[in-house]
């Protein structure tokens, strides 16, 4: 293991995104404070509990769980896209750097970045609405997974997009739409039948369901399902990106 190369490509992921707190931390904060503002203290209360917790905490794993999802595929798709952009990205690939070594440190890097904006928002959280977080450890465990996950996911769409422009498509045309239709505002138990059917092929549902029972205990579907739907897509985006290192698709071209 080439750990040199490791910490050469995530220290100067980390480098880059410091150039850009303004982008990468306020930008985000603000926008989810506002959204506590507005759903947390405006609109929240004046609604019902929802399974015995009050609307502004309700939502605060889903708003956590929009920033990460973002950010992830964001940080991810353009750390790996720009050195493909620049041309640099044949010196990587004529270097002694296996393919797991190099998605180690971009997805690594993707992924710390995320995982210290979700914990800077619950913070920010703490100064709007009252929460607890039942199961620390799981909510832990649940914020990396679901940074790597999408670090990942971030990291194919970096090395599929062919200009600035398609950096874009997946995550406002797909991800953010599942994110607010997967139960980040709402329980699926409020919805008509079938469209509590529909929701369950929607797979960011898992990821809030599970981030939600490790904040109160309650979730909309099993935890164990949860936990085994975020493995599988991880597994997913790791087969895929060993592929497009093993034919060079986008790579080499």
């Amino acid at each position: 293991m080439n750990l040199h190369a490791i910490r050469a490509i995530y220290s100067f992921e980390l480098a880059r995104w410091f150039r850009t707190l303004t982008q990468s931390i306020l930008a985000p904060v603000i926008s989810t404070s506002l959204y506590f503002v507005v759903f947390g203290s405006a609109i929240g209360s004046h609604m019902n509990a929802i399974s015995g917790v009050s609307y502004g905490a309700f939502i605060v794993p889903g708003l956590m769980m929009l920033s990460v999802l973002t950010q992830s595929l964001s940080n991810a798709s353009f750390g790996i896209y720009m050195p493909k952009w620049a041309g640099t990205i044949y010196e990587l690939l004529s270097a002694p750097v296996s393919w797991i070594e190099a998605v180690i440190g971009y997805v690594g890097g993707a992924a710390t970045k995320s995982i210290l904006l979700g914990l800077i928002i619950l913070g920010t959280a703490r100064l709007f609405v009252p929460f607890q977080i039942v199961h620390p450890f799981w909510m832990a465990a649940f914020l990396v997974l679901t940074a790597l996950t999408f670090s990942l996911f971030g990291f194919i769409i970096g090395i599929w997009a062919d200009g600035f422009e398609k950096l874009q498509i997946v995550p406002l045309l797909v991800v953010t739409p599942l994110t607010f239709l997967g139960g980040s505002f709402y329980s699926i138990a409020m919805l008509p039948p079938i469209w509590r059917k529909i929701t369950l092929f929607n797979p960011v549902l898992y990821l809030v369901s599970g981030f939600r029972w490790s904040f109160y205990g309650v979730s909309d579907v099993g935890v164990g399902v949860s936990l085994g739907m975020t493995l599988a897509f991880m597994c997913a985006c790791l087969g895929v990106i060993w592929w497009i290192f093993r034919t060079g698709y986008r790579l080499r071209t």
